[in-house]
């Protein structure tokens, strides 16, 4: 066990120095029980004690290396085991990837993504990336990595080149876990989690709703999140974008309603975190993401694409933003 508490702690091994409640999921399954606007006021109640609530963060995500994973994710387009008919490709041109980075400043993004679909990075690997973490860094901008499990090593290697944030998902419950992915684990997960804290890099770490589980397996999935400790700095929050050729295209439908939910009970279980508007964002009406912001998310992915599929676009964002008095967030000196 690393320093960093990566498993459901136990009431009493909270340690001295915590900062944060221990979450049982009976308590985080009261909070999503809540009447719907009492939820909504409470989190935006505790949102508006740690944050400016016009403040939107922007990130963009690029795909560094697409398709031909060798994971079997159900959710996942990337998966080199469904026919979604995603080509694999190469790593794209260290140039190439520097470029989109200086457009996404351009464009008001503070922090620049990358993802690459690998079940995790070889050595040669990680050279080429922090090639590439290097001069994004360069053009002022925070840098983010989504490289899958990490080796001994490999994230002090990230940590030096100047990577700020690494993301890497705990995508549904604990108990669930294994029903979704099967070629790894949800201790394996919590292994890379536990590598990058250690090397000193802050956690983007979140998860995927509307793959069939109940309100229960998402009460489980928040509790996982915020019993983390230290909690994660940022939080995606998905809604499944459902892809032809996956095992979960015919997912039902996710109400509208329980994902402003899921939005209201991460703010309130992690009130210092930034809970991220993700994937499934293009099909939200405003009115939904409106109702999101005011439950507490306050960052958004910005941008055409968010590694495969389709995100709003820039125009419509910056249009909705002006609609809700809302405005980039800088960053911090």
């Amino acid at each position: 066990m690393t320093h960093y508490n990566l498993h459901l702690k136990a009431k009493n091994e909270l340690t001295p120095h915590a900062t944060a409640q221990y979450w049982r999921k009976c308590q985080v399954e009261e909070l999503f029980e809540m009447p719907f606007m009492e939820l909504v006021f409470k989190a935006a109640q505790i949102h508006r004690t740690h944050f400016n609530p016009q403040e939107i963060q922007l990130s963009t995500l690029l795909s560094i290396k697409t398709g031909g994973c060798p994971e079997d994710c159900e959710y996942c387009p990337q998966s080199a085991r469904y026919d979604t008919g995603l080509a694999r490709q190469t790593m794209l041109d260290v140039a190439e990837i520097v470029e989109k980075a200086k457009i996404a400043k351009a464009r008001g993004a503070s922090r620049f993504c990358m993802g690459a679909a690998w079940r995790g990075p070889k050595p040669k690997d990680i050279e080429t990336v922090s090639t590439i973490i290097r001069e994004v860094k360069a053009l002022g901008l925070e840098t983010c990595g989504t490289f899958g499990m990490l080796e001994e090593g490999m994230a002090e290697d990230l940590k030096q080149a100047g990577l700020d944030y690494y993301n890497h998902n705990l995508d549904t419950a604990p108990e669930r876990y294994n029903q979704i992915i099967h070629t790894r684990s949800h201790d394996d997960r919590m292994d890379t989690l536990g590598k990058v804290r250690n090397a000193g890099l802050k956690v983007c770490c979140g998860g995927i709703v509307g793959m069939n589980e109940t309100r229960p397996e998402r009460a489980s999935l928040i509790a996982s999140l915020a019993n983390l400790d230290p909690q994660p700095e940022s939080v995606p929050i998905n809604q499944l974008v459902k892809v032809e050729g996956t095992p979960l295209a015919e997912a039902e439908e996710l109400d509208w309603t329980e994902f402003v939910r899921t939005i209201a009970v991460a703010r309130i279980t992690m009130p210092k975190s930034y809970v991220r508007l993700s994937a499934g964002r293009g099909e939200m009406p405003e009115a939904m993401q409106a109702l999101c912001f005011m439950a507490g998310a306050n960052s958004i992915f910005y941008g055409e694409k968010l590694l495969t599929t389709q995100n709003p676009e820039q125009d419509h964002d910056q249009q909705l933003m002006a609609k809700l008095d809302l405005y980039p967030a800088t960053l911090e000196n």
